[in-house]
């Protein structure tokens, strides 16, 4: 008796809160519009409710002069789309190339295309001295070789692969340091720069080859097992030993370096057919309009020795106790 007591004098207090709304739920109900939630949360759902209710008398009201609206929708059917691909309400700049031709790449802009510096040395090697040296080249070397025999003669789909890991290091490193720049409150000599402009100039060639050919879903299933081993394993690697880190890198470009001279050599003895350079080469290293596809592997190799550089400089200032924050990086070359 005295629970039915407590629950009707519960019911009294709480009933004007939880169903005073209940008029505009019914309302909507007798539309048959009410959703489920509705008949279990009245409250809940009353302002909701109102809202539908307001909205339907309003497109009511404006129905009678629906001829007039939907004709100036219509007519500014155009500015809407302008304000979807516009940027805060600014028009993108329209980008041209030097001959006035319309730029076609969003991938970079024309102030990001660069003259590779062919006439660097090619056949320049780091021997190793030191023990850590040693085992970064040994390790280098050991991952050739099932690399060769996977890919034969196909230097196309090699660079493919090549281009997926390569792109790797610079944006590991350059991530690692921009990390250590915002926790120690320091500059980095320019050196965060220097490793993404190195990430992103693989990443180009990895595009520019992917108009050449295309992988091959076994390539593909390659790609992702390699990416995701060698960036964790890089990762640790950077943050274990820079010094060692980086001379990885740097005798992994000089295989670069010496997979495009063998596809160098099958374009010049007539294995490979030297096709038209893309067009997004092209544009990127401001290659000349009748370019081959040897140019383009030029150009790519003249890349991988300068990253080759880069990073045996970058080890050699570690092992010379220094920091590469006390030391400006080469920049400019991208």
């Amino acid at each position: 008796m005295s629970s039915r007591m407590a629950g009707a004098a519960l019911l009294r207090h709480l009933g004007p809160r939880l169903f005073a709304a209940e008029p505009a739920v019914s309302e909507l109900a007798a539309r048959g519009g009410m959703p489920a939630a509705a008949r279990i949360l009245p409250a809940r759902m009353a302002s909701t409710a109102a809202e539908a209710a307001r909205e339907d008398a309003g497109a009511k009201q404006h129905g009678s002069s629906g001829g007039g609206t939907e004709k100036q929708e219509e007519a500014a059917g155009g500015q809407s789309k302008k304000a979807i691909v516009s940027y805060w309400g600014i028009e993108p700049p329209k980008l041209v190339k030097a001959d006035g031709t319309e730029w076609r790449w969003p991938c970079f802009r024309p102030w990001d295309s660069y003259t590779s510096d062919t006439s660097i040395d090619v056949k320049k090697h780091h021997e190793p001295t030191t023990l850590p040296d040693k085992a970064a080249y040994l390790l280098v070397k050991s991952l050739r070789v099932p690399m060769d025999l996977f890919f034969q003669r196909r230097h196309a789909s090699h660079a493919l692969l090549l281009e997926t890991v390569a792109a790797v290091p610079g944006m590991v490193g350059g991530m690692l340091l921009h990390l250590r720049s915002l926790r120690r409150f320091e500059h980095s000599g320019g050196w965060i720069r220097a490793l993404l402009e190195e990430a992103e100039n693989e990443r180009m060639h990895l595009m520019t080859f992917l108009e050449v050919t295309q992988p091959r879903w076994w390539e593909r299933a390659l790609v992702l097992a390699a990416q995701g081993t060698f960036f964790n394993a890089y990762f640790v690697g950077y943050l274990l030993s820079p010094k060692f880190a980086h001379r990885v890198v740097g005798y992994l470009e000089e295989e670069a370096v010496h997979s495009y001279t063998e596809y160098l050599k099958d374009l010049e003895a007539g294995v490979i057919e030297n096709t038209p350079a893309p067009a997004i080469a092209i544009d990127y290293w401001g290659l000349p309009a009748d370019a081959r596809l040897k140019d383009v592997v030029t150009v790519v190799r003249a890349d991988e020795a300068h990253h080759r550089d880069v990073n045996h400089f970058a080890s050699d200032i570690h092992y010379q106790g220094m920091k590469l924050k006390d030391t400006p990086a080469p920049l400019g070359y991208h």
